[in-house]
């Protein structure tokens, strides 16, 4: 068997792990580049083999910094199926038509107002590519041994972080390899604890917070400061959320602080429609989380749904304190980039960052303090107090990632990916400190032989 890591490497974004086997040729996850310029210019560059020649690929979760390739990757040429479960196939039906829309429309707006060095811009893929490519989707059951091939063997074990996420274990005729996937936590307050990991001989872990623990904070009642001082100002709290996990933990976390009126009963718009029909998703997989059909209707009633466009618009003009929760969760695209327009200049207001922010993100220019960003082609001053509440991440800390690795016995090599370079450097190390296993922090298309 041999690996090659064509994304995930450096960076949280672009996850693509290629296995070829006996003739067979298998691509775990098929994530999109985002932040950094050069990253996302990855999108764009020729993949190292022909897509024709990739047999199938199989999602361990919908993120499309995992799923979000996949209707490039047609277009491309590949011509086989895609394995997942069923929540995730679910919610790729929400979110890749949403990503090639998003895509078309910035596509229009750059060349309508002339900010794009390209004549004419173009999306990566369109929505009709996307609403496609899910024609090529075929879900799979949790814990069932998959053999599409000879010699091949798959199974996917649930992962907390969203609903549908998996690790996948795969082996062949004279090993196995374990993907984590994104790793939920063991204490979230939505998705349940991450299934106990299967043996190995290889692994290859996530170390999006391989160098630091969550900290052991009040989620709600930092949560409430906010939402209280912001509508102390007479401001408004505007909400980077991603549509798929981030925006369901914040509704439930604003319903629960509202029926203990621990926060004025201000409105709360859901500027996603996505995340209203993700919202509605999660009634549908209850096993997978910690909520009740109640709780999650509840969490749904919470909110005002925004639809259209013109609906969106009217956000930025409202008079009186608000909460909008509205995409992207670090402000990369979509429609919050117009409520971070209006309201980033206002220091009544409050833009409130729930994750983490990758590099090269708007979110990130302005959780480090950044003074002013670049929003289509033009810069906007940031006088609103802006707040990092990164204790409701979906992702697992240093401590639980090696609480997960804990439960394996000693694997022949364990890589570390999906991290930026100090945060998978402090997990490698941690993993050699604590079992004495050898690791290696694979770079950008290196390959081994397993």
């Amino acid at each position: 068997m041999r690996i090659e890591f064509l994304g995930g490497t450096g960076t949280v974004t672009g996850s693509k792990y290629l296995l070829e086997h006996d003739g067979r040729r298998l691509l775990v996850d098929c994530g999109l580049f985002q932040g950094l310029k050069q990253l996302r210019l990855r999108n764009w560059a020729p993949l190292p083999i022909k897509a024709s020649d990739i047999d199938a690929v199989l999602l361990t979760h919908a993120h499309l910094d995992h799923s979000g390739f996949v209707p490039r990757l047609i277009k491309l040429g590949f011509r086989g199926p895609v394995y997942c479960t069923q929540a995730t196939r679910d919610l790729c039906e929400l979110l890749l038509p949403d990503s090639g829309w998003l895509q078309e429309e910035e596509a229009d707006f750059a060349n309508r107002h002339g900010h794009s060095r390209h004549e004419p811009a173009l999306p990566l893929y369109t929505m009709e590519d996307a609403r496609e490519a899910l024609g090529r989707f075929e879900a799979v059951p949790f814990d069932e041994v998959q053999s599409p091939w000879r010699g091949w063997k798959w199974r996917l074990r649930r992962a907390g972080h969203i609903v549908g996420a998996a690790s996948a274990r795969i082996a062949w005729a004279d090993g196995s390899i374990l993907f984590s996937g994104d790793l939920g936590r063991s204490d979230d307050l939505v998705m349940r604890a991450p299934e106990r990991p299967e043996a190995a001989d290889y692994v290859v872990v996530e170390s999006t917070y391989g160098d630091r623990l969550h900290r052991d904070v009040d989620t709600l009642g930092a949560l409430a400061a906010v939402v209280n001082r912001t509508a102390a100002r007479g401001g408004m709290l505007v909400i980077p959320a991603f549509a798929v996990g981030r925006a369901q933990t914040l509704l439930h976390c604003i319903q629960l602080l509202k029926q203990a009126r621990r926060i004025p009963d201000m409105p709360v718009y859901l500027n996603s429609p996505m995340a209203a029909d993700a919202t509605r998703i999660y009634r549908h997989h209850l096993d997978q989380h910690r909520l009740s059909a109640d709780q999650c209707a509840a969490m749904s009633k919470e909110a005002i749904i925004v639809n259209t466009a013109e609906e969106s618009k009217r956000l930025n003009a409202l008079a009186f304190p608000s909460i909008i929760v509205s995409a992207s969760g670090m402000a990369t695209g979509g429609r919050v980039l117009h409520h971070l327009k209006a309201y980033a200049p206002d220091a009544r207001n409050t833009l409130l960052f729930a994750g983490f922010q990758a590099a090269g993100t708007r979110g990130a220019s302005l959780v480090g303090g950044a003074k002013e960003v670049k929003i289509h082609g033009a810069y906007v001053p940031v006088r609103a107090e802006v707040a990092h509440l990164d204790t409701l991440s979906a992702h697992a800390d240093r401590g639980q990632l090696l609480a997960w690795l804990d439960a394996l016995p000693a694997p022949r090599r364990v890589f570390v990916t999906h991290g930026e370079p100090v945060a998978a450097d402090a997990l490698r190390l941690a993993i050699e400190e604590r079992h004495g296993w050898p690791v290696t922090v694979p770079d950008y298309l290196e390959s081994h032989e397993l």
